[in-house]
């Protein structure tokens, strides 16, 4: 079963190491991983143009087209943002529009996959449960089945702390274990 973790931050810094971090474990499991980030790629926005609706591709043919071949082939998802303004960042919200594309190809692209999502603010109630709720929105609409880790502890996913250091996120023992809890 391959998982694929898409880390939503721009830096290389606590987002991506706890995705990395969670990945580790589910490959220790025994899952096939694979990490893709959007650092350094270029991503256009979606103008929600309708291009794709008519050619069943995207106007843009940019770094995306990486990650769609991975998720065509996952059968679990992981999404991870740091937490901007109280919600996910704008590289993974682009991330989530800009598969309009692969849905007007095949609605049921998504149907049946499973889902976790991983938040990193810079405060503890940094609006990393806002975070969270878009994930699992884009989830849900999609058809793919979010996990988390139950009404004690982990409740949506993963939510983590980092005092706006990565050393920070690596001593959130507590939101860490969320990682392991939503698997």
């Amino acid at each position: 079963m391959l998982i694929v973790g898409v880390s939503g931050s721009p830096r290389n810094q606590a987002t991506e190491y706890v995705l990395g971090q969670a990945l580790d474990l589910l490959g220790q499991k025994g899952f096939e991983t694979k990490l893709w980030t959007v650092r350094g790629k270029s991503i256009h926005y979606c103008m929600h143009c309708n291009y794709c609706l008519t050619h069943k591709t995207c106007a843009y043919q940019d770094d995306l087209q990486e990650l769609y071949d991975l998720l065509s082939t996952a059968q679990g998802i992981s999404f991870a943002s740091p937490v901007y303004s109280g919600g996910i960042s704008a590289q993974l919200k682009t991330v989530m529009d800009r598969t309009r594309s692969i849905l007007a190809t095949d609605k049921n692209f998504f149907r049946g996959k499973i889902g976790m999502g991983i938040t990193v603010g810079g405060d503890r109630a940094g609006g990393q449960e806002l975070a969270q709720m878009q994930i699992h929105t884009f989830y849900l609409m999609n058809g793919i089945i979010p996990v988390s880790g139950g009404s004690f502890g982990a409740n949506l996913g993963a939510n983590l702390w980092s005092k706006d250091t990565l050393e920070g996120v690596k001593l959130d023992t507590e939101g860490l274990t969320g990682t392991q809890k939503n698997r």
